[in-house]
């Protein structure tokens, strides 16, 4: 069977213990989750769940009515059509001389920005695709990452297009 990545997006009631039974029924199912954010929407009373995860258009299927059968959970839509998808990456590396004008060529080819600074370490915020993220992190690895934090894609369609008015 063809693996293929998707997003899904999902509007969900914004109170408390709903992304546990978002969660709970991907446990339940065997599902696995490659990415996921969670933040409030355009409307306070929501909150938009974008998860990212692979599997054939039977998982995705399935994966989806089961979403549609959680009553906190109001809309769901596979995001297709390339959608606009951005992560954010906070990166820490040695900061050492010999180093350092090959990683702030980085920065600024990849139009990421230093955040903190010591003699020791650099920290850098770093947004755009995953492929992206991807690449700047494989550049970095020779000079010696510390810590790295990534916070999982975030999508929406392109257009005037919503996920309410779908």
């Amino acid at each position: 069977m063809e693996s293929n990545k998707f997003v899904l997006a999902v509007y969900v009631d914004n109170k408390a213990g709903v992304l546990t039974r978002v969660t709970a029924m991907f446990t339940r199912r065997g599902f696995n989750i490659d990415a996921l954010t969670v933040g409030e929407t355009e409307c306070p009373e929501y909150s938009r769940i974008t998860i990212s995860m692979q599997g054939d258009k039977y998982v995705r299927e399935q994966l989806i009515n089961q979403l549609k059968k959680l009553y906190v959970v109001k809309k769901v839509e596979v995001l297709e059509d390339e959608p606009i998808k951005r992560e954010l990456m906070l990166i820490k590396v040695k900061n050492e001389s010999k180093n350092r004008s090959d990683i702030m060529t980085a920065v600024d080819v990849f139009r990421a920005s230093v955040i903190d600074y010591s003699p020791e370490a650099m920290c850098i915020e770093v947004t755009g695709n995953p492929s992206k993220i991807d690449a700047f992190i494989k550049l970095m690895q020779p000079f010696g990452i510390l810590e790295m934090c990534r916070t999982g894609i975030v999508a929406l369609d392109r257009g005037t297009v919503t996920l309410l008015n779908k």
